[in-house]
């Protein structure tokens, strides 16, 4: 087989020059340099493509009803990641070192020019574009990872509750994208011994569900540490959703129980939410007969709390509709709650006097697994437990 030499890939320059005799120099010198070039020539800005699909343009300063670096900065508005090369007439260093502090990444002075010069200044001038856009975008990228870092913090944050013989844990998992939602969880117990556990759901999925969410939890806790009563936290925490929210119709689901100080008894708040379970076992969902409406919905009606008594040993799990509504098998079916019931009954078999901990990654991964994948949608497991041992 005969050896054939790879070309390299020709430079693509862009020429905004009205003189017709400078455009003719700049194609001599061009080719005098031998290197690989695909030159175009335009002769206004007006010609200029509004998305620049070159690898450089050379510009020149002089272009008619252009004064000084107005063609400059007007070029620099137009999206694309071409470097730019400003042609000047002057001689001095002052109009060329202007136009690169303003953005362009180099200048040249007509008529000092030659074909190893104007070559190498659009390779450097490529190349220093290259690096410039490499380096933005590793800032966003640090400035995104900070930003998800925040919403961690604010959506995720690590239950306090002083009391060592509850049983605590808690999951989470991101959607598909890896972004966080608008999914929050909390667990607290106050000063007197009570311990409040809410999860909860903003409509949606992005930055701003997120930030929201953040904020509803932060809210929650707030209320809870100031010792307001249950009703009147879920009152403040849908005053700061009308608030903050960006649009009227987004709202929230919640659920909160509110664990009494003997661990014999919960009150059990549901706001448009998914019930939760207690395990007994059996695993059952909660009663759902004081439910109430969802945070945000102009609807009448508040929330009043159903009195669920507890066994000497008992599990409850919080949850979002991540969790329930996984397609399952490749199919079209969704998992739901009897199969997410399901699940949990499994997992606590498996898992039988082992930490909550173990519980909630069993659940997870094996939501997960039911999917085939990721889940779509962003998922939060709350488990507190009570032992008769420990009491």
């Amino acid at each position: 087989m005969p050896y054939h030499e790879v070309q390299p890939k020709p430079v693509s320059v862009l020429l905004v020059e009205d003189d017709d005799g400078d455009a003719l120099l700049v194609r001599e010198l061009f080719a005098d340099s031998g290197a690989a070039v695909d030159l175009r020539h335009v002769r206004t800005m007006d010609d200029v493509p509004m998305w620049l699909d070159v690898d450089c343009v050379l510009l020149d300063l002089g272009l008619p009803g252009m004064a000084g670096l107005e063609a400059l900065e007007a070029l620099l508005r137009r999206p694309g990641s071409a470097a730019v090369i400003v042609l000047t007439g002057h001689a001095g260093t002052g109009q060329g070192l202007r136009a690169v502090a303003a953005g362009a990444q180099d200048y040249l002075v007509k008529g000092e020019v030659d074909p190893e010069l104007l070559h190498r200044a659009v390779r450097y001038a490529i190349q220093r574009r290259r690096f410039e856009l490499a380096e933005r975008e590793l800032y966003r990228a640090e400035l995104r990872q900070y930003e998800t870092s925040r919403l961690e913090r604010a959506l995720l944050p690590r239950p306090a509750v002083e009391d060592d013989r509850l049983e605590v844990d808690v999951g989470y998992r991101a959607g598909r994208d890896g972004l966080l939602g608008g999914d929050f969880y909390d667990v607290v117990e106050r000063d007197d011994g009570v311990v409040l556990a809410v999860v909860g759901d903003v409509a949606g999925h992005g930055p701003d569900e997120a930030a929201l969410g953040a904020t509803l939890r932060t809210a929650w806790r707030t209320g809870v540490l100031a010792g307001l009563d249950a009703p009147v936290v879920l009152d403040v925490v849908e005053r700061v959703l009308l608030a903050e929210r960006a649009r009227p119709e987004i709202f929230a689901t919640l659920v909160m129980v509110e664990v009494a100080k003997d661990r014999r008894s919960l009150d059990l708040y549901l706001c448009g939410h998914p019930t939760p379970f207690l395990a007994g076992p059996p695993v059952v969902p909660l009663p759902a007969t004081h439910r109430g409406r969802a945070l945000g919905v102009p609807v009448p009606g508040g929330w009043s709390p159903a009195r669920v008594e507890l066994d000497d040993a008992w599990r409850v799990l919080l949850f979002t509709d991540g969790l329930v509504e996984p397609t399952v098998d490749g199919g079209r079916q969704r998992l739901g709650e009897d199969g997410l019931r399901e699940i949990v009954a499994q997992a606590l078999l498996a898992d039988a006097g082992q930490p909550a901990g173990d519980v909630v990654d069993r659940v997870l991964e094996a939501v997960t697994a039911r999917h085939g994948g990721h889940l779509v949608d962003d998922a939060a497991l709350v488990v507190v437990g009570w032992a008769g041992w420990a009491a």
